[in-house]
This record gives structure tokens, sequence and C-alpha cells, in this order.
């Protein structure tokens, strides 16, 4: 199976530096204020139900908008940009009646060639510097390890099969447009993300092409766990047959509450370790107060402490967040990945290690 070229480049960049991932997206969108009517545009104008806040569709709808927000992000260091495509898959886009396979395709086809065009621009500004493309795979809303319903525990609004079958079509959409990383990312379940990842290998076997898997993991909260109930561990041990590039955390916590998790996948991991807080906690309003200063701060001890290899900002982040981190980590090394002996390691919502 080939691999594409800026495999190796990517590679190049993550030995030499620590590399800088984008901020949110959502974030961005949302400070621009858009109506009904910025989601819908022309071409679903008519849409028989609201689209307000379907974020991914705005690929089809506002490229110009999106493309904005990955050059700011570009501008601010990012070496890795992420595709507008968390929730473009047909369970996801089920709440907004566009469930179908021919529209999650065309949606992570068109967003990977917007964000395609905006890092090969600024590539070519700074050639000393390439920049990549990661395709945005989402947890979707619904989750296959926990039932929705109190009174009826064995019940499942999803399956393993249909995850599969939805996670395939977006992957083939992203490797389409051009991207260079899938990035299973704010994994909550487990289940879910097994089940992107098998249809990522079964895309990657019909096409022929192999990329780099990022997988991004999601501790709900100081209990220190994925919101199926796995430690930052046992989900490790749970996807390392991926062999990804790298395991990492984002979303839920801020940097100071994510740390130790961190520090846990580093002393495990024979993979880079990645993570992209919230510009910490939300406050009552659901917003987020962190400042680009603050941020930064808090992510700086990371790399100082050789625990990362890739960093940059979730929910309530923005370029100037990035911009920050970017400058505070860029004297220390990148995280060397280390020689794990080879044991029997096994995970429920524990880790089990033979021996």
């Amino acid at each position: 199976m080939t691999r594409k070229p800026s495999w190796v480049a990517l590679e190049k960049a993550a030995n030499a530096r620590i590399l800088i991932i984008d901020g949110a997206m959502g974030t961005m969108i949302q400070k621009r204020k858009p109506t009904e009517e910025t989601y819908r545009g022309e071409r679903f104008k008519d849409w028989h139900q609201d689209v307000k806040g379907n974020n991914d569709l705005l690929v089809l709808t506002q490229p110009d908008m999106i493309r904005e927000i990955h050059e700011e992000y570009l501008n601010a260091g990012a070496d890795i940009i992420e595709t507008n495509t968390f929730n473009a898959q047909v369970i996801s886009m089920a709440d907004y009646g566009m469930d179908s396979d021919e529209l999650c395709y065309e949606m992570n086809l068109e967003a990977t060639k917007i964000a395609r065009a905006a890092a090969d621009a600024w590539a070519a500004k700074t050639p000393d510097k390439p920049r990549f493309v990661a395709g945005a795979v989402g947890p979707t809303n619904r989750t296959a390890s926990i039932s929705p319903k109190v009174n009826d525990p064995g019940f499942r609004n999803v399956d393993f099969d249909e995850l599969r079958e939805a996670y395939k079509t977006q992957v083939r959409g992203l490797m389409d447009g051009g991207c260079d990383i899938i990035l299973i990312e704010t994994i909550f379940d487990t289940l879910n993300a097994k089940a992107a990842g098998f249809a990522t290998l079964e895309v990657f076997e019909e096409k022929g092409i192999e990329l780099p898997i990022m997988i991004s993991g999601t501790i709900t909260d100081r209990s220190g766990r994925t919101l199926s109930g796995q430690t930052a561990e046992a989900f490790w041990y749970s996807m390392r047959h991926l062999r990804p590039f790298s395991i990492g955390l984002n979303c839920a916590l801020g940097a100071e509450l994510m740390r130790p998790y961190l520090a846990d996948l580093s002393h495990i991991a024979d993979a880079r370790i990645s993570a992209y807080p919230n510009a910490g906690l939300p406050n009552a309003m659901g917003e987020y107060d962190e400042t680009p200063h603050d941020m930064a701060c808090q992510i700086e001890p990371w790399a100082k402490d050789g625990i990362v290899n890739v960093v940059g900002g979730c929910c309530g982040s923005t370029p100037d967040h990035i911009r920050h981190v970017a400058e505070h980590v860029a004297k220390y090394q990148p995280r060397a990945i280390p020689k794990i002996e080879p044991k029997m390691r096994l995970s429920g919502l524990e880790p089990f290690v033979a021996g």
C-alpha cells in the first residue's frame, strides 16, 4: 500500500519541532454571527427545516468564510489545519434532514478542497514549513456503548456497522479532497472510534493509499475517564492496533486539568502525543474566558517537560490563542517516542498488563 508523499514531510517536521494544530472552527464561525440565511445560502434557501447551527454545511454555502478561517490559523502559525467536517456524516446530518451519502460525501470533499487550497498557498509562502490538512472525523451525536434510555440499558440507537458505513463515506470524501491525515477526534465512546478506525482502514484498502491516523480522545471531567468509562491508559490500549501517528486528548478540559492524563499517555504510548484543550472551562453563559496568554502559559510546561509532540486549541480558542501557543513552545524539542517493552496489554474500563 502506498503512502502519500506528505507523510514523509509530516514525519520530518514532527521530528524537528513540536507541531501546531489549529484552534476552534465553531468559535470562529460564531464570531461572524451567521444567520439562518447565511447557513442556507442560495442552494438551500428552500430547505424544508432550519439549518442554522449546521457548521459543516457552510463549506457548500459559504466556502469563502471557511477558507478565511483556515487562513487566519495558518497565519497564526498552524502546521496542521482541520477540515470543517466534524459532523459531516449521515448520522449527525439527520438532525437537519441532510442524511444522504451523496451530500455528506460532497461536504467532506469540498471541505478538504478548501483547506487544501489554503494550506498549499501558505506552504508556498514558507517552503521550509510545509502545512498539512487533517480530515476531521468527529464522534457523531450517538453512542454505541451507552443506552440513551435510562429504563432500558440494553437499548442502542446506533450500532457498529451503521457507524462504520457512515464513516466510510466521510473518509472517502476527505481522501478524494486531498487530505494528508485522518484525524479521529473528540472521542467520548471508544466503540464509535473503533468503527471510525475500521472504516478508515477499509477505505485505505479500497484506494491502495495509507495516510497517517491521529486519534484524540476526550476525558469528560475530573474522574479521568471518557464518557464510556475508560481511563486514558485503557483508551490507548483499545486504539493502539491502528498504529496511529499520534494519540492524545482534546476538548472538555482546559489545559490545567488535562495535564495528568496527557502525562499518563506520554509514559505508555509508542506514538506521538497530541493535545488541544479548550480555552479553559465554560462560564455560566457557555463561553470561554481563558486568554491566549494564559492558555499558552499552561501549555508551555508540557513542552518544557517533554510530554507532547502536537499542540493547539479546541473550544473557545482563536488564532490569537494558537499564535501564543506556537510562540511559547517554539524553543522546546518534541517528545521523544519511547520504546515500550512488548507485553500483553488489554483494556476494559481499566487497563490490564500481563506480567
